[in-house]
């Protein structure tokens, strides 16, 4: 694309492995074909000439992948043991109830055929990346430490980050607290979701409360309001330092994709200043 980036690192979310394969198992060819996908997404939101605007999207995807993990039993048990509490936590935010009864496993295939389709496709993506990002300390370490090395490459002055990306993201942020950014903004974030990913977060929250990283300056976070990712929506209840809150209305179907995200107007004011 014509032009100079803008200076802002993005950090993907859930379902990009494909991205891998299609590089041939390349991270380095994952990471610039999402880096182009993003930059168009933005584009035909903001409009004007066409240029870059992210230097880089930080691909972890395929450090969480399944297969990449080998094929020992206990870790593959393990993983589907977290898989499953990631699962009944989900639903349970849902409104499935807070306690289920008979084996987890059960309650797990009991629930996905009860689920209309987008919510079990989600599902289906959803719950093993981020049981395994949760589960496994050492793939964890290295998702963070992937992000922290494009953010300390590019030293942009925003990081967008969808999804699942917005825990790596936080986490991240408080790990390197020498990583400084004006404008932390956050998509369809899960980092709230209570019984699966909030008291699980590195740091873990103080009193029920999670906080901005040090070396962010603005924190903005967009929801959509049927984002079953997002629950709840709001981050503000739950994290001291969220300076503006938006809950946008994309599309019940498309309800969680980067695409859908990064054309909200809904972005445009807090992106303009940092755009030239």
């Amino acid at each position: 694309m014509a032009g100079s980036t803008a200076g802002i690192v993005g950090v993907h979310g859930i379902g990009k492995y494909n991205y891998y394969l299609d590089a041939g198992r390349s991270a380095t060819g994952a990471a610039e074909a999402m880096r182009l996908k993003w930059d168009r997404y933005l584009h035909a939101s903001l409009g004007g000439q066409a240029r870059g605007y992210f230097s880089e999207v930080a691909y972890f995807s395929h450090l969480l992948a399944e297969d990449e993990g080998g094929d020992d039993p206990r870790r593959v048990a393990a993983v589907e043991a977290s898989t499953q509490r990631v699962v009944a936590g989900w639903a349970a935010n849902l409104g499935f109830g807070e306690h289920f009864t008979g084996a987890l496993r059960s309650f797990t295939g009991w629930l996905l055929t009860r689920l209309d389709r987008r919510s079990a496709a989600f599902a289906e993506l959803f719950a093993p990346e981020v049981a395994i990002y949760l589960a496994d300390q050492e793939k964890r370490e290295l998702a963070r430490r992937t992000v922290a090395e494009a953010i300390r490459k590019n030293q942009p002055k925003v990081v967008i980050a969808h999804s699942l990306g917005s825990v790596v993201a936080y986490e991240t942020l408080w790990a390197h607290p020498e990583l400084e950014v004006d404008l932390l903004l956050t998509l369809g974030s899960p980092l709230g979701m209570r019984n699966v990913i909030f008291e699980r977060l590195l740091p873990a929250p103080i009193n029920g409360r999670g906080e901005r990283p040090k070396g962010v300056r603005r924190w903005v976070n967009i929801a959509d309001k049927d984002d079953i990712a997002a629950i709840p929506p709001a981050l503000a209840s739950s994290f001291t330092g969220v300076d503006v809150e938006e809950l946008v209305n994309l599309d019940w179907i498309d309800f969680h994709t980067a695409e859908k995200y990064l054309g909200c107007p809904a972005l445009h004011p807090h992106l303009r200043p940092f755009l030239g």
